[in-house]
């Protein structure tokens, strides 16, 4: 692989911001990143346009054709990670909402399948559910929610080990003791669907559980006499939440206000259903998803997932929240990489670094999007 010089770029470094700034790519790794300019006689010109690292989305259950529910093979997996990464997410972990025992094999499975593929490309696998609260499963089917069963968990850590990155549950569902087999088992854990009190939430937040998924969907809200899952998140020095800027989930004074007080504990999720282009309406068992102007609906009326990518999620922060291009950046790259384990490899421009870039430009309207070093068409 040729040596690729890029020039002229504001570059967002996972830290810094440098104007007129230029990176050196060989072999798909980034080699040196300089304020000023590189002498190549094949440098590329940005023209000051955003250089910024890989979009990271641990959230995502479907592409533009398919989910991972609707058919668990290695072929959806590449098309959600094909979708996400036109848009930007070069990176992604595939998510599973709550299913039946079979399904979550299955995936397990078409995952570890692309992962040996692309293993800075899909993560692993995040299974959201089927363990979760029966009151605050949203549009989750009643018929797979279900109490934590300790085979069914012993079979997800010996089948999933190194593809199962991510497991949401309900942390009031489950013993002590399964808490720890998971996270011994190497899987991370994130309260979500969740209708613990405040005293549950930040015992589990004191133990095994570090992360918390789609702040304020799903979980106990904050209440004077009971602070809930999101009082707890709120109150807790160390927990990550996740959360949606697409405008429905949350109201953008809410994601600002959440900023305010997690600062770099707060990241971006797509939680996308379907997105680039999303599909109009599609069945899956009894969920009838439709698409209504700009977000997705059960045959209830209720929410069923966003219709964005992530790289719209950053523009709705930096746009419709307020927040600092960097800030938002760093939601949806850094932080996230870090999250999952791989702040070493992705998710920062800094020598040794992998070359999973995106070049947005004036406007944050994407322009390119390079992969191990390589411009994708």
């Amino acid at each position: 692989m040729a040596e690729l010089i890029l020039q002229n770029a504001t570059v967002f470094t996972g830290t810094d911001v440098l104007t007129s700034a230029s990176i050196r790519i060989d072999n798909g790794l980034i080699q040196e990143v300089v304020s000023g300019s590189l002498s190549a006689s094949n440098a590329l010109d940005l023209a000051g346009q955003w250089l910024i690292p890989g979009l990271v989305d641990l959230q995502a259950y479907g592409g533009s054709e398919v989910s991972l529910n609707e058919q668990p093979t290695a072929r959806t997996v590449a098309h959600i990670y094909e979708t996400h990464r036109k848009g930007g997410t070069t990176s992604i972990l595939p998510t599973l909402y709550s299913s039946d025992h079979a399904t979550a094999l299955q995936a397990i499975a078409a995952v570890r399948e692309e992962q040996k593929k692309e293993p800075l490309g899909v993560l692993g696998l995040h299974l959201e559910g089927p363990y979760v609260s029966l009151e605050k499963r949203g549009v989750h089917s009643a018929a797979y929610v279900r109490e934590s069963d300790s085979q069914e968990l012993s079979e997800l850590i010996e089948y999933g080990k190194d593809v199962i990155r991510l497991l949401t549950i309900a942390p009031e569902c489950f013993t002590e003791e399964q808490l720890q087999m998971l996270k011994k088992g190497g899987i991370r854990l994130s309260a979500g669907h969740t209708n613990a009190t405040y005293q549950q939430a930040t015992a589990a937040f004191d133990g095994e559980v570090a992360l918390a998924t789609h702040l304020y969907n799903a979980m106990r809200g904050f209440e004077s006499r009971e602070p809930g899952v999101v009082g707890a998140v709120f109150d807790h020095p160390t927990i990550r939440a996740s959360i949606v800027a697409d405008g429905f989930h949350n109201d953008f004074a809410a994601i600002r206000i959440a900023h305010r007080l997690l600062k770099d504990r707060l990241f971006l999720i797509s939680d996308a259903m379907s997105a680039a282009p999303p599909r109009p309406q599609f069945v899956h068992e009894e969920l009838q998803i439709q698409y209504d102007r700009g977000r997705y609906v059960n045959q209830d009326g209720r929410l069923a997932g966003s219709s964005i990518t992530l790289l719209e999620a950053v523009q709705n922060c930096i746009q419709r929240v307020g927040l600092e291009p960097a800030q938002a950046f760093r939601m949806a790259s850094t932080i996230p990489a870090k999250i999952i384990g791989l702040g070493d490899k992705i998710g920062k421009i800094q020598s040794g670094y992998t070359a999973n870039l995106i070049v947005l430009d004036s406007e944050l309207a994407l322009s390119q999007v390079m992969v191990n070093g390589s411009f994708i068409a």
